[in-house]
This record gives C-alpha cells, sequence and structure tokens, in this order.
C-alpha cells in the first residue's frame, strides 16, 4: 500500500481520512470499519499491510502506523444537514481561511493547487455545528468520502486556535455521489475532555439522503 503524496493532511504525511479509507476498503465490511491512527501516516512510501485476527495492521518497517477492524454495528448518528445555500453562506466564513494548522491538507486546505483537492470549507453555524458545500471531484471513490467525512467533523473543535489531528475514524459509506454532485458535509462536536474531543460527521446527497456517516476521536497536538 502506497498513499500518493497528493493525499496529505500535515505537509509531510497522509491524510487520516483518506487513509483511513484505504484500510477499510481492504476489509470491505458492511457495517463499515474502525480505524485507529497510531502514527502519522508517511506519503509514498510502501508500507505492509498485515492481516491479524481481528482485521488488518499497516506497518511502516517494525512500526505500527495503523489499525482496521470492522465495526460490530454500523454508525447511525447523523449531523442533521441543511441546505446547500445554507452551506454556501457558512463556508463564506471558515474559520480556516484566516488561520488553519495544515493550509495545504488535501481535504479543507485553502492554499492547494487550483483543482486540485476537495476544497471543504467547514463554516460554523450559530448552533456549533460546521457545514460545507461539496463538489464531487471526478476520482470519486470510497477512500475520497472518508476523507469528506474526516475534516468538517474536526472544524466543529475550533483547530484554529488549537491544532488537532485526527485519531480514530468508525465510519460506513452507503452511497458513492456523482461527479460534479453538489453534496453537502456536517460536522458536530459531541464532547471534548482535556486533549480528546469526539465528534460527527454526514455526508448528504444533493437530494438529502445520507451517503456516509462517522463519528470520530481527535487529538490535540502535544503542546498545543
Amino acid at each position: 500500500m502506497i498513499i500518493p503524496p497528493r493525499f496529505n493532511g500535515p505537509p509531510d504525511s497522509a491524510h487520516g481520512g483518506y487513509t483511513a479509507g484505504m484500510l477499510a476498503g481492504y476489509l470491505d465490511s458492511p457495517t463499515g470499519a474502525e480505524v485507529t491512527l497510531r502514527l502519522p501516516p508517511p506519503l509514498a512510501t510502501p508500507l505492509d499491510v498485515r492481516t491479524t485476527p481481528d482485521g488488518i495492521e499497516v506497518h511502516d518497517g517494525d512500526r505500527l502506523v495503523a489499525a482496521a477492524v470492522p465495526l460490530v454495528s454500523p454508525v447511525t448518528d447523523d449531523v442533521p444537514a441543511v441546505s446547500w445555500e445554507e452551506a454556501m453562506a457558512a463556508a463564506e466564513h471558515y474559520p480556516g481561511f484566516a488561520a488553519h494548522p495544515f493550509p495545504t491538507c488535501y481535504a479543507c486546505g485553502p492554499r492547494r493547487p487550483p483543482g486540485d483537492g476537495l476544497r471543504l470549507f467547514p463554516g460554523r453555524l450559530p448552533d456549533g455545528r460546521t457545514a460545507a458545500p461539496w463538489v464531487v471531484p471526478e476520482d470519486i471513490e470510497p477512500a475520497v468520502v472518508w476523507a469528506a467525512l474526516d475534516c468538517p467533523g474536526g472544524w466543529s473543535i475550533a483547530v484554529e486556535s488549537r491544532p488537532y489531528v485526527l485519531g480514530r475514524i468508525a465510519a460506513r459509506v452507503d452511497g458513492l455521489p456523482a461527479a460534479g454532485d453538489g453534496c453537502v458535509v456536517m460536522g458536530g462536536l459531541v464532547s471534548a475532555a482535556g486533549r480528546k474531543a469526539d465528534v460527527l460527521s454526514t455526508v448528504y446527497s444533493p437530494q438529502g439522503t445520507v451517503l456516509a456517516r462517522a463519528r470520530s476521536v481527535w487529538i490535540a497536538l502535544p503542546g498545543a
């Protein structure tokens, strides 16, 4: 398994949601998958995928990078949707335009090259939810939907003032949008204590149906 350089989160490591989606593809579980990231996933590096009694592990030499297991029960909680127009209005006030810990992030980085990245800019609603309009790219695949589930949840924690990274994500993709679709991705904070925060995220189709949902644990960087 090799993660191409364009799928970065921080500049020198892979995007957590995209990496998790790649691992979930190896499991092919009907209930979804839970992926735990142990180390920043390296880019452009051959990684060893190993089958375990519980699922799979990904190693970089003798270092455990990530582990994935099938979900015992699917994720069922959704972040309530807003309209495309409301998501567009929220995105105008995306905090990442002014301050972003990883401004070249594949999913939510405003400094990606033109035409590259997912261009997800989750703006905050008055109740704390985030909403991002998403024009689906041509190279849509399940791992890209996992990437779309990642950052809108993280921005519900105010990562512009205290940087966090994805630690664990449990998700299920029920349907792929078509390239060019205008979807809405929602995020919401469930709880936060110490360096950990629990969040939810949901991808909605243009018709308002749920395409994918996730619950995630984000970890504040040491010293942040």
